[in-house]
């Protein structure tokens, strides 16, 4: 599904025009954006949790020329499918 496909779903389910529903789609995805950002986790009921995790810093290997380096520790973000998707997936 685009971007556009979901604006196009979110405006016909909630009676929006496109122009309103992507601004909808946009706060919300700022919003989530904004939260992982500071390090916040955020649950969405029925759909899964989105939080950060600190991933160290590790050793690995250019494949072009087998040299060894490092890679630096970063934050990334982790999702957990809640049971209720994973079941609706799942039939």
């Amino acid at each position: 599904m685009t971007k556009s496909e979901l604006v196009k779903m979110i405006a016909i389910k909630t009676n929006l025009n496109n122009a309103r529903a992507e601004d909808t789609l946009a706060a919300i995805l700022d919003t989530i954006t904004s939260e992982l950002a500071a390090g916040n986790a955020i649950q969405l009921p029925g759909i899964g949790r989105f939080s950060v995790k600190n991933r160290a810093e590790r050793t690995g290997r250019n494949p072009r020329t087998g040299e060894t380096l490092t890679i630096p520790a970063c934050k990334v973000v982790a999702f957990s499918l809640s049971k209720a998707l994973k079941d609706a997936m799942n039939g």
